[in-house]
């Protein structure tokens, strides 16, 4: 079975992109290259990655695309640009020569104002993504999810996902409006949603139990044909590790059958990037 890990990260402090990047980040706060996944993803049975951007400077974008070139395993890069820049558009033109540059994902979850992916100001870049062929990650919070619902609705034609399931909060337990707005974001045909970056939405030493009705109430809204696996690792590693959370993963994907396991784990990936 092909396992696309489709949510994952590298950084490199001293190059001075990484301002939320701080000592207080615990075992964040290194330098996280290719040579230190091989070894895990092996263990794992991860055949290739799809590296996000965890900057909001090109310059960031362009260095995972250079690594994206020294390494077969990385698929593709989403990467970032000023959405809102003059130089929006010759950015994109830019960095969609490179065959690994799948998509562009804005820090939605850092911009105060929770209707900002509707500035009609952002038309003419967003409709140059669609024009490249590219994709749009979403990280988005549950607060900004009736944006995202008028969102999707005026890009039909752009494939976006969400990324790791909107960050629902699993401490708090607020399940209800969340599942609420995913099962109405669901209907649009444009949308695909990330298994990602739950745990550290959880309580520490968070189970399986504590994570499925989470997992459950995404395969039945999206179906394994718009879902994808990923580990938003090195972030993961504040509460689990990598393989733990594949491990994790399995479990949770037990009750439903090697076909979609294989859709979530890989193919949804391919087909969504263009891998």
């Amino acid at each position: 079975m092909l396992r696309i890990d489709c949510h994952q990260h590298f950084w490199k402090l001293d190059r001075g992109d990484y301002d939320w990047l701080t000592p207080e980040m615990g075992v964040l706060y290194r330098d996280y290259l290719p040579e230190d996944i091989v070894a895990l993803r092996s263990d794992a049975g991860v055949d290739k990655t799809v590296l996000v951007q965890a900057a909001a400077t090109v310059e960031e974008t362009k260095f995972l695309l250079s690594l994206a070139n020294q390494h077969e395993f990385i698929a593709g890069v989403v990467g970032w640009v000023d959405l809102e820049s003059p130089d929006c558009l010759k950015d994109l033109e830019e960095l969609s020569k490179q065959d690994k540059f799948k998509g562009i994902r804005p820090m939605i979850q850092d911009i105060v104002d929770v209707n900002w992916m509707l500035k009609l100001e952002l038309t003419p870049a967003l409709d140059k993504v669609i024009e490249l062929d590219l994709c749009f990650d979403a990280l988005v919070k549950p607060q900004h999810l009736p944006a995202l619902q008028e969102f999707v609705k005026r890009y039909p034609n752009m494939p976006i996902v969400i990324d790791h399931g909107a960050k629902p909060d699993i401490i708090g337990g607020e399940f209800d409006e969340w599942a609420v707005a995913m099962k109405e974001l669901s209907l649009a045909d444009n949308l695909c949603c990330k298994i990602s970056g739950l745990l550290t939405e959880a309580e520490a030493g968070a189970t399986v139990d504590d994570l499925k009705p989470w997992v459950d109430h995404l395969i039945s809204c999206f179906g394994a044909g718009r879902l994808m696996w990923g580990s938003d690792w090195p972030v993961l590693n504040l509460a689990s590790d990598y393989q733990s959370w594949i491990e994790m993963s399995e479990e949770l994907f037990s009750g439903i059958s090697r076909h979609d396991k294989a859709y979530i784990f890989g193919i949804t990936a391919s087909a969504f990037y263009n891998l």
